[in-house]
């Protein structure tokens, strides 16, 4: 949900872009349409997205979770990752974001990898759990609403594979986190949420600075 690593200085942070971000033009052309809402601020930024798609690569992911839809970036960039038999099933509530990423899949020609599901995101996947899809994904990304991370992480802990990752965004919270002093409602489901993740013996753990902080987890 930032649309730029934002725990790094300026100079350094365009630097890395220049030298290793691989973005298509389909993607840029849906970031930079997506800079003009008022939302804007939901996006990922580009170097979290090709993350995802690395770390799809590079398990050899063939059915993904996409868990906060917004205008599609992730479920593109995993998509576009993915071999041609790959799916994503991505989840979302809101029709005017998810119609314009409708259009960028299919302008992308992936959107036959991607089956958007609308309605509530627990919901979806309790259904995915009730019809025997446990342990069915290789990879799955929550960047939903911050309340319900912890319901969000525990159904794709049911959903995901032994060894399958579950990659959790805005785990830093733009450091608010780290303030004692914030006890806003999103912030606390955050720090409780990473909190939890510290001694979960079901996962291997390793939190990142990208973004806005991004929390990877592998389950054992």
């Amino acid at each position: 949900m930032t649309v730029q690593s934002i725990f790094m200085p300026e100079a350094i942070y365009r630097y890395m872009l220049d030298a290793s971000l691989r973005e298509t033009a389909i993607q840029a052309k849906l970031r930079a349409e997506t800079a003009t809402m008022t939302e804007a601020h939901y996006q990922i930024a580009p170097e979290e997205g090709q993350l995802l798609a690395f770390l799809v690569e590079m398990i050899g992911a063939r059915r993904t979770l996409d868990i906060g839809t917004f205008t599609g970036y992730s479920a593109l960039t995993v998509a576009l990752a993915l071999p041609e038999d790959g799916r994503v099933v991505s989840l979302d509530i809101n029709e005017q974001w998810t119609a314009q990423a409708r259009a960028i899949w299919s302008e992308a020609k992936v959107a036959g990898k991607v089956d958007l599901r609308i309605g509530p995101a627990l919901g979806s996947l309790d259904k995915l759990i009730a019809e025997g899809a446990g342990d069915s994904f290789d990879f799955a990304f929550i960047d939903a609403d911050k309340e319900n991370y912890d319901a969000y992480y525990e159904r794709s802990l049911r959903l995901v594979r032994r060894g399958g990752l579950i990659v959790v965004d805005n785990t830093l919270w733009r450091g608010r986190v780290a303030d004692p002093d914030d006890r806003k409602h999103k912030t606390e489901a955050i720090r409780a949420f990473n909190a939890a993740r510290l001694n979960d013996g079901r996962v291997a753990l390793c939190m990142l600075p990208v973004g806005d902080g991004v929390t990877l987890l592998r389950r054992r």
